[in-house]
């Protein structure tokens, strides 16, 4: 199976990584709404948050972006079959990389820690990606756990409106390594080896049915 045909089976929901604001938001219209047009509206307007208001962000403020780009969720229930789709998982995954680094470096946060959050949310979108093409998605709790982008989005937003940036960029990283260590080793030391090992036609649907096993 060449990797065009494979990428037509991926659930694109999965490669979201929608939290459980984003989702409830999407349960709303039931999948009525195409995700591609959302997603650029969210990320339009958040950029420009960001832009004009780049290092004056303080307290409710700081959540404007977060709650911009959440308009994105209002999709997040579509089934992500248009020709376009695939591009709002990585349009989604920018704009969080954006967010954290906008607001790390805005508001002084030491620069390794920015890049450590960063790259560690990097690492677990391509995490999700392997996961997606290999059929081993994870369970249910950890994907609730990671909290989706809009909860880390917010849960940053709430630090800083609270004054408490360094801290709580440092308490979301921990967190989210020791969790994506955890997670991660468990998850694929119980996956047969078949199936990670075996290169031939694999169930790449991803996570939306199949993590909530």
């Amino acid at each position: 199976m060449n990797s065009a045909s494979q990428s037509h089976h991926v659930d694109l929901r999965f490669l979201r990584d929608d939290g459980h604001l984003s989702t409830g938001i999407g349960t709303l219209v039931q999948g009525a709404l195409p995700p591609v047009l959302p997603a650029f509206a969210g990320i339009l307007v958040m950029g420009v948050l960001l832009l004009t208001g780049f290092g004056d962000l303080t307290g409710v403020t700081l959540f404007a972006p977060a709650a911009a780009l959440l308009l994105s969720g209002v999709a997040s229930a579509h089934p992500h079959d248009g020709r376009f789709d695939w591009i709002v998982p990585p349009l989604l995954h920018g704009a969080e990389y954006l967010y954290l680094f906008a607001l790390g470096y805005g508001s002084g946060v030491p620069g390794p820690l920015v890049f450590a959050l960063v790259a560690l949310v990097v690492l677990h979108h391509g995490s999700a990606v392997r996961r997606a093409r290999h059929g081993v998605p994870p369970s249910g709790w950890a994907r609730r756990a990671m909290l989706g982008w809009d909860g880390r989005m917010l849960l940053i937003a709430a630090g800083g409106a609270m004054g408490w940036f360094p801290f709580t960029y440092g308490l979301l990283l921990g967190y989210l390594t020791v969790l994506l260590v955890w997670e991660t080793a468990t998850s694929w030391l119980a996956a047969p080896v078949t199936t990670v090992a075996n290169h031939g036609p694999r169930d790449t649907r991803g996570g939306v049915a199949a993590s909530d096993s």
